[in-house]
């Protein structure tokens, strides 16, 4: 019989990923016992205190057991932590030890949201894939360089260890985790039952791009301000270079250390953001957009615009204004 442990961290206030995981688990057994399977799964709630209050003491989260007496699981499940995730990740050493062990022994461990803070504290998140919610991804990238951010993804899977991006995005990572402890077809009935969309890869239609500016190369800033002041510029490396008076290959490459993106990516990314935000909110058409955030191909425009949010112009447009003709 394979052991679900659901860990529950001290000091945090995410509730909704505990109790929709539990739940989801639960209901799979349930399923999975109907349709005549036998070998069931063990699903607990496990932490280092008897009980951790959530939303200002509104929810009180009494978990089955201490990490202490549980001396090997199947797969460890950390919920999403606070807004604070670094402060959380500091009271819990005693359960980033429990979990370090347990991934030795053999056990698979799957993050929700920030909880691939606590994760990555215990440096088993090194020079693997991971991502996270989009809003903690600069925070998270400055705490953990070694680490192989990829905030665009939904989820990733690499050597036992399992990541997702932002809040309730944790959902799809529960059904593609049912999955592979149990099969498809069970899969496909909770994502049924809790009407959750299955083999969703990607968060970055969410993402909301607002640039990384939480570092100290004033360079960099100053080169992000003219990127961010004149959108409908056709910016090139060596033009911003030039402007200020920085070799190419030493700006390219204080420009990725600062940012996490190129010049060019990072562009692409402001001018995108600016044409979402008006597809959102005016009746502007596909091309007047395109030509106010400097692109005057339209075949390009719409290659990045889905490279970034993995959707047309036309389908976010409809998508997020409703009030608006679509054209």
């Amino acid at each position: 019989m394979k052991h679900i442990t659901i860990v529950v961290p001290d000091g945090q206030n995410n509730l909704s990923s505990i109790v929709g995981a539990y739940e989801l688990f639960t209901e799979a057994n349930a399923y999975w016992k109907a349709i005549g399977r036998t070998d069931l799964f063990t699903v607990v709630l496990a932490g280092i205190s008897p009980s951790i209050d959530f939303d200002d003491h509104l929810f009180t989260v009494k978990p089955h057991t201490h990490i202490g007496a549980l001396a090997q699981t199947s797969l460890i499940v950390i919920p999403s932590l606070t807004h604070n995730a670094q402060q959380a990740v500091a009271g819990n050493e005693p359960l980033i030890d429990w979990i370090v062990k347990q991934y030795k022994n053999g056990a698979e461990i799957a993050t929700i949201c920030t909880g691939a803070f606590l994760l990555a504290s215990a440096g088993l998140l090194d020079d693997k894939t991971c991502s996270t919610h989009w809003a903690a991804a600069d925070t998270f990238r400055q705490a953990f360089p070694k680490v192989k951010l990829q905030p665009d993804k939904l989820i990733t899977d690499e050597k036992g260890i399992y990541t997702n991006g932002g809040a309730y995005s944790f959902l799809n990572l529960l059904i593609y985790l049912i999955e592979k402890y149990y099969d498809r077809q069970t899969a496909i009935y909770c994502a049924k039952l809790f009407q959750i969309e299955i083999d969703r890869q990607s968060q970055s239609a969410f993402t909301i791009f607002t640039g990384q500016k939480q570092h100290g190369d004033e360079v960099v800033k100053k080169a992000q301000d003219y990127i961010e002041s004149n959108l409908q510029e056709k910016i090139s490396i060596a033009h911003l270079s030039s402007l200020f008076a920085v070799g190419r290959r030493n700006f390219d490459r204080r420009f990725i250390k600062a940012t996490g993106n190129t010049p060019i990516e990072y562009a692409q990314r402001v001018k995108i953001e600016s044409a979402k935000k008006a597809l959102e909110s005016t009746r502007k058409t596909i091309n007047e957009v395109m030509y106010e955030v400097g692109y005057s191909d339209v075949k390009a425009f719409r290659e990045v615009f889905r490279k970034i949010t993995g959707m047309s112009p036309i389908d976010y447009k409809t998508k997020y204004n409703k009030e608006a003709v679509v054209s």
